[in-house]
């Protein structure tokens, strides 16, 4: 779906980690919430954890069929993607995939690979396996929308709020309209909570969810793009408001049953026709697969619930290519169609933007539009070539394919059958006065911003670095991306050949937006120096640090005083309200660590162990301040030594600053 979180390098693949160390804690937060799994929720493009498309191999290509472009024999093309599948399998370990290929109104190919079920040696099968295909569910939803607009029930630019039983805030001025939320330009933070689990105790009905899980405003919609399921789930609610029809009723009856996907249903659990073909999903570890439950999309279930296979998703990439009617029923008239397939938004005209619902993955010198998707253990991805009537999908049962699916098995497919040289690269003549307005910290803005879970920024923000002849270094945690001056606030990938713009107020101004032509689904926000991820690392791991020193000096005093005598600065009054504080954060970050570790972590279920966490941190400030009052009251009377004075003073500084550092991410009181 994607419940799926920024993931900017092709070098690397980010993936939940936990870590028990007390200086590691936020970290563990960041990572966990974010994969939800942002990811989030997966169910972005979840990703959200958006991933970066692999670049072409170094080496030119060969062009199959004679040197013409484009998919032509399905014997070359199964040799083709034997090959790849089968590497890819085995160098990623992934259990099993399947794949579709559409051409010229019919199904070109279809396959499956490796294993549905590793245990009982179950071959994956085109036909019958259902794969969970996360955010590629949203085009059900979508060309749901799109079919009741068609009927005159829904008006694209109408406020929601005309179609609900319950009301969205009216933040701003402009009100939130359907076409805000097929290009996901509605502007709501992120909230990854119970979106997805495999507990079924935690998923709530659609109405419960979208009203008790409803993000904030955070801009106003129609400014820039963040992707958002709640959103998704929102259409998906209103499908069902207004149609007078269940959404699984609906997407069955309007969508599967006119175009014979038998092997195919949003419903959760599945019919009990189709429970024997639902591959499982897998992790790999230790030499072996390990199994897991079927996983639940509660109330956000139009943003990722569909399980499928390869030849039904054809089934569904022919009626979008084919104008709606794919030698069958008609499910939406080619106009809309039309209309569907065309840009609707875009940050820079320059870069890939969005249809309404599909995003822009041009390459190649194609224009292309699809849509990714991931769940924990499923990663798909579906593009369509209308100019060349093809259309892909790929999905993997393993969490390792999320290395693959959005962007390496496409490019690898595209390299093959429309290799394109490299575009020439001249850079612009004032390449270093426009990177000096380019550097800088960025961080994704498919993020919380009012709750707890806008501590995953923890996990780290994107560097913009000079480097040599105006070019620039995009870095994360994931790698690093050299960056070539192309024109106006303009960069193109020097290995891989996406875009990258940036955004800044006036002509000479900062840049204060980035925009990812390979994720147009999110932008990167200029990150003020005082919100620096690696000054509030600096903050809090010092902060952690000296807070265990301080507990284990006033451990070492108590026995000193038990069994010895104590040494002079021992008798400053008020050494308590430095302790006291220290203590409550070493505390709160063992709670934190031991909620973390229990089952559904953050995102799922009750957060009583959060609650009683975000409590002690108060405590510790309250007493803090009355420490940074005995403090002033040290010096004044000149009580103890001057070291001693200055410990005490430093101590109380500090934890200042890491309730400072605390409230910034929202760890500070109970923003849940």
């Amino acid at each position: 779906m994607s419940l799926r979180f920024p993931k900017l390098n092709r070098r690397g693949r980010r993936g939940p980690q936990r870590r028990t160390t007390a200086i590691g804690f936020l970290c563990v937060l960041c990572v966990l919430c974010g994969s939800n799994v942002l990811h989030a929720q997966p169910l972005s493009q979840d990703p959200t954890q958006v991933r970066r498309p692999e670049t072409a191999a170094a080496t030119a290509p060969v062009v199959p069929n004679g040197g013409t472009r484009g998919v032509r024999d399905r014997g070359e093309l199964e040799a083709f993607l034997d090959g790849v599948m089968q590497a890819n399998l085995r160098d990623k370990h992934v259990a099993g995939a399947t794949v579709a290929v559409v051409k010229d109104g019919a199904l070109f190919f279809a396959k499956g690979y490796g294993w549905s079920d590793v245990a009982h040696r179950t071959p994956v099968s085109a036909d019958r396996s259902l794969f969970r295909i996360g955010s590629v569910s949203k085009l059900f939803t979508w060309t749901a929308v799109m079919q009741l607009v068609e009927q005159g029930k829904l008006d694209l630019d109408a406020d929601v709020n005309r179609y609900l039983d319950f009301k969205i805030p009216a933040t701003y001025p402009q009100p939130i309209t359907l076409r805000h939320i097929m290009t996901h330009t509605p502007g709501f933070e992120e909230n990854g909570r119970d979106l997805i689990s495999e507990d079924s105790v935690h998923i709530m009905p659609m109405r419960e969810w979208l009203t008790t899980r409803m993000p904030a405003r955070v801009r106003p919609p129609g400014t820039y793009s963040s992707y958002s399921n709640y959103a998704t789930a929102l259409a998906g609610y209103i499908v069902q408001r207004v149609s007078g029809l269940s959404f699984d009723d609906y997407v069955e009856q309007r969508i599967l049953v006119p175009l014979g996907m038998t092997q195919t249903s949003t419903r959760q659990p599945l019919p009990a026709r189709l429970k024997a073909d639902v591959s499982r999903g897998y992790t790999w570890g230790g030499g072996a697969y390990r199994a897991h439950p079927f996983e639940i999309i509660g109330g956000a279930a139009p943003a990722g619930a569909v399980s499928s296979s390869a030849t039904d998703m054809a089934k569904f990439m022919l009626a979008h290519l084919e104008g709606g009617a794919p030698g069958g029923p008609r499910i939406l008239a080619e106009s809309t169609m039309a209309r569907m397939h065309a840009r609707a938004f875009t940050h820079d005209p320059r870069l890939n933007g969005f249809a309404l619902g599909f995003y822009e993955k041009s390459s190649h010198g194609l224009r292309i539009i699809g849509h990714g998707g991931d769940t924990r253990w499923f990663h798909s991805d579906l593009a369509l070539v209308p100019s060349e009537r093809l259309g892909v999908f790929v999905s993997y049962n393993t969490s390792t394919g999320g290395e693959l699916s959005f962007g390496p098995f496409m490019n690898e497919f595209l390299d093959h059958y429309y290799p394109t040289p490299a575009p020439p690269v001249t850079p612009a003549s004032d390449a270093a006065a426009q990177a000096r307005r380019v550097v800088g910290e960025y961080t994704f803005n498919r993020r919380a911003y009012t709750t707890f879970q806008k501590a995953m920024g923890l996990a780290g923000d994107v560097t913009v670095a000079p480097a040599d002849s105006g070019r620039l270094l995009l870095h994360s945690a994931l790698g690093d991306t050299r960056l070539v001056p192309v024109g106006p606030l303009l960069y193109r990938d020097e290995l891989g050949g996406d875009l990258v713009s940036f955004k800044a107020p006036g002509a000479g101004g900062r840049a204060t937006y980035g925009f990812l032509g390979f994720a147009p689904m999110m932008v990167l926000e200029r990150v003020p120096w005082y919100a620096s991820v690696k000054l509030h690392w600096v903050v809090l791991g010092l902060g952690v640090f000296v807070f265990v020193c301080t507990v284990l000096a006033a451990v070492a005093r108590a026995f000193r005083r038990r069994f010895g005598t104590p040494r002079v600065e021992d008798a400053l009054p008020g050494r308590w309200l430095v302790v006291t504080p220290a203590l409550l954060y070493v505390v709160f970050i063992v709670t934190l660590v031991a909620v973390l570790g229990s089952s559904g972590g953050l995102l799922e279920g009750p957060l009583t162990g959060l609650r009683v966490a975000l409590a002690l941190p108060v405590v510790a400030l309250l007493l803090t301040l009355g420490g940074a009052a005995a403090a002033v009251t040290h010096w004044r009377r000149g009580v103890g030594t001057r070291a001693a004075r200055l410990r005490y003073g430093a101590t109380v500084a500090l934890a200042l600053l890491f309730a400072w550092s605390l409230n910034t991410w929202n760890l500070l009181g109970w923003r849940i």
